[in-house]
């Protein structure tokens, strides 16, 4: 789907292996499928690469480039800068914690824009353009040895979560009365192989109704021994590799026991009821601000655990209603599942980002509709009742040749909407912009950036917009974004302006002009 574009915006440099597990891989893959919904075309490029992962991204429709080196070496930084000239990349993206100083200093110095991923301030010195790190209690004291014009995202407003939650934003968990389904997810690699303590601690549960999901990593060595565990178990046990959907086995869990590292936002959005096990140096901290927060119980360093203080810890949770709840209420407000977005924002220097609405967006909707001005310039002046509205959005829900993004500016204010109504192939375009944004220009970046998106995640070949006459804005901003005059029509039963863009047109001002 989507264009032709040739040309790679992004290149994303991260490792994954049995030793340093697949997060850093796995949430560079959320960044680089938010940027593919924006029309671009990211590139991986890999010095260690497990054969999960690289299925995962062949999946994802993801080019990666695999290179014979020692990460994080010279030889390391000269092939990627090498490979980021040939293709023009625009941004250079790594994660590793073998990317350390003197290999920031060479990419900078071959003048390559780039965004480094850090989580606790592992390096002497920072050259970046900028700096990401998604924790809770990431702060700039950790970057003070940094460049000047070093731009720093900090937090959970940062997280980066992958396509197959987008779906869930704006879900709310029920907590059950009483919780029996379990959710085991310990990274990639687990090399000591915790899982298996974790099923000796719910074994001393002595409770056969419990229903336990284990996701085991396609390079986690210890699959048989779990196998083993699984069959003897007193309750059901099932074993998933290579899962695709974990918002799904998240939303079906009552309870979480995961690592403490990535895997900790995704289980704060989904609001599950969590225990984490500190797997690595990096995660005790994420571990133990969850903790004081009251967001997560720390089951603590796995290398210390105690079968009886775990299996204690999972029971006080089970058996507390009232804890899962407070637990997931305040996991839900630490995570909102758009941080990708906000990351690319910044990245492309936009005033405005796009998002799917969700149901707490229905009454905005339907205020800006009925704004008068707005009235005034629709082809039907009429107000519209709220009924009226709600009928509509559910028809909207269920719909899917009616796209609607909301546009928000980097304060997270929403700003307008823009929708497109797919008929027989071809779209229609209407935008709406909220009274106190008007005469900034957001018009302008509001039709540009969803032309991106249409056509990009569809087929439609040309998009239309309807305007009167008299709408001398809403002609101006199209027209600033490549809509030509088509014909005069009638529209509604009123005199129109039909202005039209297609997809080559679209390919031809946009991409060329990247």
């Amino acid at each position: 789907m989507g264009n032709n574009q040739s040309n790679f915006k992004f290149l994303i440099r991260a490792d994954a292996s049995t030793a340093i597990g697949t997060g850093h891989v796995m949430r560079c893959l959320a960044l680089a499928q938010a940027a593919k919904q924006n029309g671009d075309r990211p590139i991986f490029v890999m010095a260690d690469c497990s054969r999960a992962i690289a299925d995962r991204l062949n999946a994802e429709g993801m080019k990666a480039i695999e290179i014979e080196v020692q990460p994080g070496s010279v030889e390391d930084c000269q092939k990627t800068i090498e490979i980021a000239r040939k293709l023009n990349i625009k941004y250079l993206v790594l994660d590793g914690y073998h990317f350390k100083t003197k290999y920031q200093k060479r990419i900078a110095e071959a003048q390559l824009n780039f965004l480094f991923l850090d989580d606790y301030g592992h390096s002497e010195s920072y050259y970046a353009n900028w700096i990401l790190n998604q924790n809770i209690y990431a702060n700039d004291s950790f970057y003070k040895q940094r460049s000047p014009d070093t731009q720093l995202l900090l937090g959970t407003r940062y997280a980066l979560l992958r396509r197959e939650f987008w779906a869930w934003r704006g879900w709310r968990r029920e907590i059950a009365p009483i919780a029996r389904k379990i959710l085991v997810t310990l990274g990639g690699g687990d090399s000591d192989n915790v899982t298996l303590k974790v099923i000796q601690a719910l074994e001393n549960l002595d409770n056969p109704d419990l229903d336990v999901a284990i996701v085991v990593g396609g390079s986690n060595p210890h699959y048989s021994s779990l196998e083993k565990a699984a069959r003897s178990s007193t309750f059901s046990i099932r074993l998933l590799q290579n899962v695709t959907d974990m918002p799904e086995l998240m939303a079906w869990a009552d309870l979480g026991i995961s690592a403490g590292g990535s895997t900790c936002w995704e289980l704060a959005f989904m609001g599950l009821p969590s225990l984490t096990v500190i797997l690595a140096e990096n995660q005790r901290a994420i571990a133990e601000t969850l903790a004081k927060e009251k967001i997560a119980i720390n089951l603590g360093d796995y290398r210390e655990l105690d079968l009886h203080t775990m299996t204690q810890a999972i029971a006080d949770l089970l058996g507390s209603k009232t804890k899962c709840a407070q637990i997931s209420q305040r996991a839900c407000q630490l995570v909102d599942g758009e941080g990708s977005e906000r990351v690319l924002m910044v990245l492309e220097g936009e005033k405005i980002r796009l998002r799917s609405p969700q149901d707490r967006d229905c009454r905005l909707l339907w205020q800006w509709a009925n704004d008068p001005d707005v009235r005034n310039t629709s082809f039907s002046s009429d107000p519209i009742p709220w009924e009226h509205h709600v009928q509509w959005w559910r028809s909207h829900l269920k719909n899917p040749n009616s796209l609607i993004y909301l546009a928000l500016d980097r304060d997270d204010r929403a700003i307008g909407s823009i929708r497109y109504l797919i008929v027989e192939n071809e779209a229609v375009v209407s935008i709406n912009i909220d009274r106190r944004f008007r005469g900034l220009g957001y018009g302008t970046h509001l039709i540009r950036l969803g032309t991106q998106r249409l056509f990009s995640n569809t087929t439609v070949p040309i998009v239309h917009a309807y305007i009167k006459p008299t709408n001398k804005p809403s002609i101006k901003a199209f027209s600033k974004c490549y809509f030509k005059f088509k014909e005069n029509i009638s529209y509604c039963g009123q005199p129109a302006l039909c202005l039209s863009l297609t997809r080559q047109e679209y390919i031809q001002e946009y991409i060329n002009n990247i």
